[in-house]
């Protein structure tokens, strides 16, 4: 039951933040667009056009929590979760294309020696960009860390790297008169940035989708939990884990004596399995392996 709770809470979060991105995003690309016609800036235009990628994103954020959140079918007995991690890898792949053509748009501007025109519009319209970016990022980081979800932190990073190109651009504001080839640098440096935000968020979803070894909290939580139900020394090892989002499958080893009968090595596994579904909400699978004493050899 906590479980379907869970799975519920982070369908209502990335629904949230979705819309809630969505809405900005369209607004900030409307007011950098003007900006951007207003004081002739290419630079302004195009980051206008990076903010309503966003939405992009946070569309393949909902979508992505509305198809991983429905239950398990014949086809597919774990659920459909993974599919979270998919809309993960497609908001990375975005945001290495967007920083593909702003690598290849501040290589150009710095060919050609063209420089920015930027006035006060453009200065008031960027700070309110960076204000209102960081804050979808932070509301978003919250959300991704209360319910686990990383396509709404993906989503949050997307912010992110926006707020950051936009304080790039306010840099060269400040410093276009000074430096006329300003704007083109600090572009690439924006583009490298968002490069390796999709690089991290790729890898992560990738990782997962793959397999990963349980982390070191998670196997102390289990062999607390196995020393508590004082069952002796079982030696818990070589653990997998399957992270299905919606659910975790998890297996290892215990060694118990090869003089106990399967009936008695079977009633100590399911106390342990019952267990860890109790305080972790993982479904446990437990293989016994038997330890050979050499009195047992002669």
């Amino acid at each position: 039951m906590n479980a379907v709770f869970k799975i519920m809470d982070k369908k209502k979060a990335s629904y949230n933040e979705g819309i809630v991105s969505i809405l900005i995003n369209i607004g900030l690309f409307f007011l950098k667009y003007w900006a951007g016609i207003v004081s002739g800036s290419v630079a302004l235009i195009a980051d206008a056009w990076h903010t309503l990628s966003d939405s992009i994103s946070s569309v393949i954020v909902i979508a992505g929590a509305k198809f991983s959140s429905k239950k398990a079918d014949t086809k597919h007995p774990f659920g459909h979760g993974r599919l979270e991690y998919i809309a993960s890898i497609f908001i990375g792949v975005l945001l290495a294309i967007i920083a593909y053509g702003l690598i290849k748009d501040s290589i150009i501007q710095f060919t050609i020696k063209q420089s920015a025109n930027f006035g006060t519009i453009a200065i008031v319209v960027t700070i309110v960009s960076i204000i209102l970016k960081e804050a979808l990022a932070q509301y978003a980081f919250f959300l991704g860390r209360k319910t686990g979800s990383t396509s709404i932190k993906a989503d949050g990073w997307h912010h992110r790297t926006d707020a950051l190109s936009s304080v790039i651009i306010l840099i060269g504001i400040f410093f276009k008169d000074e430096f006329w080839w300003i704007d083109s640098v600090l572009g690439i440096i924006v583009s490298l940035m968002l490069f390796y935000a999709a690089y991290s968020i790729i890898k992560e979803s990738v990782d997962k989708i793959l397999g990963e070894n349980p982390s070191t909290e998670l196997v102390q939580n289990i062999e607390e939990i196995i020393k508590k139900l004082q069952l002796g020394d079982l030696r818990p090892h070589h653990y997998h884990i399957h992270n299905y989002v919606s659910q975790k499958e998890l297996s290892f080893h215990i060694i118990l004596d090869g003089n106990m009968s399967i009936s008695e090595g079977h009633k100590i596994a399911s106390i342990i399995e019952s267990k860890i579904y109790e305080e972790l909400n993982i479904s446990t699978t437990i293989h016994i392996d038997p330890e050979v004493r050499e009195d047992n050899l002669n």
